[in-house]
């Protein structure tokens, strides 16, 4: 078992920044791919960025590319999403997630472990 649990969360205006933190216990977090994912009000649960289990291989959506950055502390067990230049069209629940594999992935299934999620609001 994994336990995740996101945090950093907030309410920022638009054109700011927040850092979301995600800390994993329980199995052994260092071999696996993380991602973080997003769902806003009455839409689809969607993929915003990925990172590989060594961290040095990362890919994004397109609608966050060159404002958001994923990264990984794998001795402090924890994956970051640096969020810049946010927009209102940001606005959701944000997720983070435990791939079933070493390498990147924008793909849900391919994802076991889910965290409880945290808000984010972007006011324009």
């Amino acid at each position: 078992q994994v336990q995740l649990v996101e945090s950093g969360g907030g309410l920022v205006q638009a054109g700011g920044s927040l850092r979301l933190s995600c800390a994993a216990s329980g199995r052994t977090f260092s071999p696996y791919g993380m991602g973080w994912f997003r769902q806003a009000p009455g839409k689809e649960r969607e993929f915003v960025a990925t990172i590989d289990w060594s961290g040095d291989d990362t890919y994004y959506a397109d609608s966050v590319k060159g404002r958001f950055t994923i990264s990984r502390d794998n001795a402090k067990n924890t994956v970051y999403l640096q969020m810049n230049s946010l927009k209102p069209e940001d606005t959701a629940v944000y997720y983070c997630a435990k791939s079933r594999y070493s390498r990147k992935s924008a793909v849900r299934n391919q994802y076991d472990y889910w965290g409880q999620g945290t808000q984010v609001t972007v006011s324009s």
